[in-house]
């Protein structure tokens, strides 16, 4: 019978901890758990675009291809299109000027070609952003083709926490083309 008392008590103890009350994570109308806000500080943004990178490039050097360097040009470019996003309050690729990727990154005069642009609206992690653009097979040909040699990453954090990312990739004038 103390057996019995001891594993119900336990049972109760291990329940109470799946209860999204005692973790601190808020239940939507939908029942579906209300995304909680991540918040980033201006002193963040250098680190959020390096642990960006570092994640790229490891997903890069599993799959055979050469590392990235982040650019200057590219991360203006990617800047300018997060908050352009944010403006018009939908993501998608082209500006509220009508620019394209192409357009934009020529624009902050990178002497290379543009390979690709992914674009997320979300209140999640630049981590969680990066796994989730790995779901998707055209986003993923983004992160991982073998002619990139460029990485530009940019977010827009509006008041009420969502958050705009862009990453755009470029291939520098007079690179080889391929892996490692």
């Amino acid at each position: 019978m103390k057996r019995l008392v001891l594993v119900l008590i336990g049972a109760i103890f291990m329940l109470s901890a799946c209860n999204p009350a005692a973790t601190g994570m808020r239940i939507g109308p939908d029942g579906k758990p209300v995304p909680s806000i991540y918040r980033i500080s201006q002193r963040d943004s250098a680190k959020i675009q390096y642990r960006m990178l570092d994640a790229v490039n490891t997903l890069r050097q599993a799959r055979g291809a050469r590392p990235l360097e982040l650019d200057a040009r590219l991360t203006a470019a990617a800047a300018t299109h997060s908050r352009d996003m944010s403006v018009q309050n939908r993501p998608w690729h082209f500006g509220s000027d009508g620019s394209s990727p192409l357009d934009r990154v020529a624009r902050t005069g990178y002497a290379g070609t543009m390979q690709g642009e992914n674009i997320s609206e979300t209140y999640e992690t630049e981590l969680e952003t990066l796994a989730d653009w790995m779901e998707e097979p055209g986003s993923r040909d983004v992160v991982l083709d073998p002619k990139a040699t460029d990485l530009g990453f940019a977010f827009y954090q509006e008041m009420n926490g969502k958050i705009w990312w862009t990453l755009v990739t470029g291939r520098r004038a007079a690179q080889p083309i391929g892996g490692m």
